[in-house]
Formats: structure tokens, sequence, C-alpha cells
């Protein structure tokens, strides 16, 4: 039943225009959002809404993660730097599209759904994403530059050290606001960034230091 509803919800995003490419299409046919959800909401795995995880944070809707995927615009062998883990699922996602030859680096703020995340990705067999706890607000300058830098969660203004540890030429996606907020896309041209406004969505708050307070 799984697989027949990740094939339903797929179909449905396509048609909805949150898929555009074949490359997120097949992404996210082959991920098994069942396993990165609480077994207790497992019915809702292809349900297109938000889940909590735990620790008041959520898993995003699949049409939220397909949009983000579009908009980056990721290629097969990217480095990609994402600011908060969750459960996984959107790394895996992301991890699929860049291949064998690409890597995700993803940073969470919570330790326990770091530890979740990790065994998620290990049960579905994705080798290519290193989880890492932390200030996602800081970025992960040990593996920088990046070609692509998303966050997950609501930042107040644009994190520097984000833009710091973009490549020239990449993109970094992020809401903006609290809750609430706008998906906003930079692309960066030397010290030239070019924001594009992707509309409203809501995300729970980013918290570090160049995030929002707790």
């Amino acid at each position: 039943m799984c697989k027949v509803g990740r094939k339903q919800l797929v179909g449905r995003l396509k048609a909805e225009g949150y898929i555009k490419s074949k490359t997120v299409e097949g992404a996210m046919l082959t991920v098994p959002r069942e396993l990165f959800v609480p077994d207790f909401m497992k019915k809702l795995s292809y349900v297109d809404t938000p889940l909590e995880i735990g620790e008041g944070q959520t898993i995003s809707a699949p049409h939220m993660v397909a949009m983000m995927c579009e908009a980056l615009q990721l290629k097969e062998g990217h480095t990609v730097l994402e600011i908060g883990t969750g459960s996984g699922y959107h790394a895996a996602v992301v991890a699929q599209i860049v291949g064998d030859k690409g890597h995700v680096y993803s940073v969470e703020r919570f330790k326990v759904l770091a530890d979740k995340a990790g065994n998620n990705l290990r049960k579905t067999g994705v080798d290519n994403v290193t989880v890492v706890v932390g200030d996602g607000s800081l970025g992960l300058k040990k593996y920088a530059l990046y070609d692509r830098i998303y966050i997950t969660c609501a930042a107040p203004s644009i994190p520097p050290p984000l833009v710091n540890q973009l490549k020239d030429s990449g993109k970094l996606l992020l809401p903006l606001g609290q809750f609430f907020c706008r998906l906003v896309l930079i692309e960066k041209n030397g010290k030239q960034l070019n924001q594009t406004d992707l509309g409203g969505c809501a995300f729970v708050p980013l918290v570090g230091k160049w995030g929002h307070s707790l």
C-alpha cells in the first residue's frame, strides 16, 4: 500500500505543479517516506501535510520538499548543506538527486532527532548523507564550500555564515520570518545576492546565533 500511496501522491504533486522535473519525480518515488515518520503516523505518510516528529519539530509536507528541491535546481555531484535534519526525509530526497558523486551534510540542533535521522537513513540505504549535531545558523564550515544550501526552519534574516559558505553562483533557499514566512531563493554572484520570493510558507523557527532566540 505504501508504494501505491507514494505513486498517487507524486502524481498529484505533478498535476499541481510542485514536481516539474524527472529528477525530483524519481527521487520522491524512490524514497520511502513511511520510514521517516513516527510509527503511529505511518498511515499519514502519503498525506500531503507536515507531521510531528518530536522535540516540537516536523517533517515537511511533501509538496514543500518537492518545491524546494525544484527551486534549488539540484544536479548530480552537488555538495549540499541542509540546516534542520528533522527525520532525515528531505535529506534522503536530495541525496537521491545528487547521487553517489554528490553529498549532503545536514545539521540538526537536537541530538535525539539527529540519531533517529541517522537510523532512518541507514534503514533506507542512504549513505551519502552526513548528519552533524550543532547550531545550524552557523552552517558547517568544515565541508564548505557548498553548491547548494537550504534551511528547513524559519530564519529572522539571512545568516551571514551560510552566505560565506556558499560557492559563487551557488543557491541558498530559506524561509524568512517566524512561523508564517516567505520562501526566498538567493543566488550568489560575487558580492551580490539576487533574491526571488517564492511565496508564503510555514516552518518551525531556526534557533541559534543567527536564528531566533529560545
